[in-house]
């Protein structure tokens, strides 16, 4: 039996096929300045966590987060210092901090907290703090955030 039939890509034929870079706007950045603007970030973020800052730590990565599939290294580096402003917040700073975020830093901080959840077992991953931050999040932005998040395909 030719079973060949069923190695043919047929949306090759389909000219109303969706292709991933018509779903969202590609990041204007290259993967090399996007990495170097990751490292700067991470820098800034670890000077105000020693200021004892966590929101401004936390504006200053979740604003403009690297988008798109050339960024890998930049996504990895933002997500380490991400994680790394999570676990050095007290439990009862956390609804300040999150207060002080714009709703669509809210969205980007909920795509990080299922990132971080998806990469169980990862070195700075911690599910109680991921889970805690879940949760005061859900309590402040609502159920709107995380629906927002899941629509959205632009992932971090």
């Amino acid at each position: 039996m030719d079973v060949a039939f069923r190695k043919i890509d047929i949306d090759v034929y389909d000219e109303d096929a969706l292709q991933e870079s018509e779903l969202y706007d590609a990041d204007n950045r290259d993967p090399t300045q996007a990495l170097e603007e990751a490292r700067a970030r991470q820098v800034s973020v670890r000077s105000l966590l020693a200021k004892n800052d966590t929101a401004g730590a936390l504006t200053t990565i979740l604003d403009n987060p690297p988008y798109g599939p050339n960024v890998e290294d930049a996504k990895t580096i933002s997500l380490q210092t991400l994680l790394t402003i999570l676990n050095s917040t007290k439990s009862t700073e956390i609804p300040t901090a999150i207060n002080s975020l714009s709703i669509d830093s809210q969205d980007t901080l909920m795509k990080y907290l299922y990132k971080g959840m998806a990469m169980s077992g990862w070195a700075d991953s911690n599910a109680s703090v991921l889970l805690s931050w879940h949760e005061k999040l859900t309590e402040i932005a609502g159920t709107g955030c995380i629906v927002r998040t899941m629509t959205d395909r632009r992932t971090v």
